[in-house]
């Protein structure tokens, strides 16, 4: 199998590339930087339309992880125009080289996330579930939006709503640790809000569950079966680290840091459970909170 990857460098990139190198599967980089990551790596720039003509040739699947990360600082107008385009450009992009191609690949996957769903409070939301409010939720539709091309022209396609990735690699967790190790940890708000995780090692057995099941296709939310509160999860990981977590950050602080970040990302409830996933017969390695963190290497 060759597979065509954009967003290699992020942090589910270098695990899905790491893991499928060391199973001899064949993958091919798109980045921006001419002659600078070897013979994998081919050109393209997603704001100047530009793409390598030979990308999608002899390519099984594109899996396209390309974006500006969303929670890398306060959202400015300006930070809320790179997070839109970085996804929507680098998608219409790989739509055009789709139409373009001779023998365009049989899959394409394509990253999207949870915060589709909006602020959702208590209720439970799916894949069949209809897009919530705000700048996540609609940059999310028009992310999903800009691969419907390749939908329409046959290929099969697949989004993944991505929930909080949890990896001591980078992401929330990275950040979080140092803080709660030195006792400083807490819950943000209320703690009421749901967290919607996945462990890396499920989101890479689910990405290769999507490719090999041929029938999965549209919407696939990437969380574990059990979401737990903030307040929950601050517990579980004050336990694990063996600190306290006594230092809430209250909203009206998140917010004066944040601003709107810290009610869309931060302060939002997103209770998600992967339907699709579990119909199709995909078994969660780790679908409780605490098992993920006693086995992973947190302190």
């Amino acid at each position: 199998m060759k597979i065509l990857m954009t967003g290699s460098s992020g942090l589910v990139g270098n695990a899905l590339r790491s893991a499928w190198n060391s199973h001899g599967v064949e993958v091919r980089r798109l980045l921006r930087g001419k002659g600078s990551a070897g013979p994998d790596a081919l050109f393209w720039d997603p704001s100047e339309g530009i793409i390598d003509r030979n990308s999608l040739d002899a390519v099984d699947v594109v899996v396209n992880l390309a974006g500006e990360n969303v929670a890398s600082g306060r959202w400015t107008q300006e930070r809320k125009r790179l997070i839109r385009e970085s996804r929507i450009q680098s998608t219409q992009l790989l739509a055009r080289a789709f139409k373009e191609a001779k023998q365009p690949p049989k899959l394409f996957v394509s990253a999207s996330a949870i915060g589709v769903y909006g602020d959702s409070g208590e209720e439970w939301v799916t894949e069949d579930c209809p897009a919530g409010q705000g700048f996540l939720a609609q940059v999310c539709v028009d992310w999903e939006a800009a691969a419907q091309p390749v939908a329409a022209s046959g290929v099969r396609c697949v989004f993944l709503r991505f929930g909080i990735v949890l990896s001591p690699q980078g992401g929330a967790l990275s950040r979080m640790l140092p803080l709660f190790r030195m006792g400083l940890g807490g819950a943000l708000g209320r703690g009421s809000q749901w967290m919607s995780w996945v462990g890396m090692e499920d989101l890479i057995a689910v990405v290769d569950h999507v490719i090999r099941d041929e029938t999965l296709r549209g919407p696939i939310n990437v969380v574990a079966p059990t979401p737990v509160t903030n307040r929950e999860f601050t517990r579980a990981l004050s336990r694990q680290l063996h600190r306290p977590a006594v230092f809430p950050a209250p909203a009206w602080a998140l917010r004066l840091a944040f601003g709107d970040m810290a009610d869309e990302a931060l302060l939002s409830s997103c209770r998600v459970r992967p339907q699709r996933l579990l119909q199709s017969g995909f078994t969660f390695q780790q679908s409780e909170l605490e098992g993920w963190m006693r086995s992973t290497q947190l302190t």
